[in-house]
């Protein structure tokens, strides 16, 4: 099988790019390298550089074809940033996924798989989050993701064009073998955010909010391992046989901000210094999901949802990668 990975050479997207390729795929990663790395592609694997809002880009891409499928990561992916620059999200998020659904829809393209994002549901209810929840984006970031699902169904509608929406929760963990790993510039993920403090190449970490209505008071999150995410996207294919589907991704079970230091410190052997902060505006006190319909339907389930195994694969990768990919 061929598959078209856009922002291939990003923290998700390199992790299914060795998915595919350690089962046998081939792959051709458009990616201009804003955010994401060089080095992170993998041997073996065609690059177009480029961006994923040109056209020319797009079709030289297409030409590698046919594709089984088109994955789609290239976005802008921070919060703070959104809010402070709306536009800038619109036009990266929404414009140019725009062009590239629309490249795709003209390329012949059947199969279109969306790395979108829990940052739909806003501040939900309690208890684990399914697809049924209200699309309310309270973040530009959430809000640019919300329209380009909303365009994927008109896609499908109009033009047969069958897409999966991958709402993945918290993205954790690094590749088994060493290859690949987590560095954002900047960073702004907890777990390796921790891994630093504690390796002493950052300040104290600020825990943000203490008085939540959860056990410790600090905020929970589901964390799930970037080789699951990668499997479920493949996953996904045989179902999109039968339509276009929308599913949330992670473990079903949440961890707290100071039960993330805890394991961190048991995987490491060393404290995470840390001090205590107000809390930021627009954090929800509980974000878990429910993965029970991809469950269901596709037979995927987190191979490595324990908290310390995640923690321990990110701290290898941090520990023998001391300045990421820039070594």
């Amino acid at each position: 099988m061929r598959y078209l990975v856009t922002g291939g050479a990003g923290y998700v997207g390199s992790h299914l790019v060795a998915e595919i390729r350690d089962r046998g795929g081939e792959v051709v990663v458009v990616d201009n390298f804003v955010t994401g790395h060089r080095d992170a592609v993998l041997p073996g694997v065609r690059l177009v550089e480029g961006d994923v809002g040109d056209a020319a880009t797009l079709q030289a891409a297409l030409a590698f074809g046919p594709f089984e499928a088109v994955f789609h990561f290239a976005a802008r992916s921070l919060v703070g940033e959104s809010m402070r620059d709306p536009m800038l999200y619109f036009r990266e998020n929404v414009g140019k996924g725009a062009i590239l659904i629309d490249s795709c829809v003209r390329g012949g393209v059947r199969k279109f798989v969306f790395s979108s994002t829990a940052a739909l549901f806003g501040v939900p209810g309690e208890g684990p989050i399914g697809e049924t929840a209200p699309i309310a984006p309270v973040s530009v970031y959430g809000e640019s993701k919300a329209m380009i699902e909303r365009m994927l169904a008109w896609a499908g509608r109009v033009h047969g064009l069958r897409g999966a929406c991958l709402r993945y929760f918290n993205a954790a963990g690094a590749d088994a073998a060493g290859r690949l790993g987590e560095d954002h510039r900047p960073e702004t993920h907890l777990i390796p955010l921790a891994i630093d403090a504690a390796l002493g190449r950052r300040p104290p970490l600020e825990v943000f909010g203490t008085d939540f209505p959860t056990p410790d008071g600090t905020c929970i999150r589901d964390y799930i391992h970037v080789a699951d995410l990668a499997d479920a996207h493949l996953r996904v294919l045989t179902r999109l046989d039968a339509g276009s589907v929308a599913y949330n991704l992670g473990t079903g079970r949440g961890h707290s901000v100071l039960e993330v230091l805890r394991a961190v410190e048991a995987v490491g052997g060393r404290a995470v210094p840390h001090c205590l902060a107000g809390r930021r505006a627009g954090d929800p006190a509980n974000l878990v999901a429910s993965s029970a319909r991809i469950a269901a339907e596709t037979g995927w389930a987190p191979r490595r949802a324990a908290l310390e195994a995640i923690v321990a694969s990110a701290w290898a990768w941090r520990v023998a990668h001391p300045d990421g990919f820039a070594a």
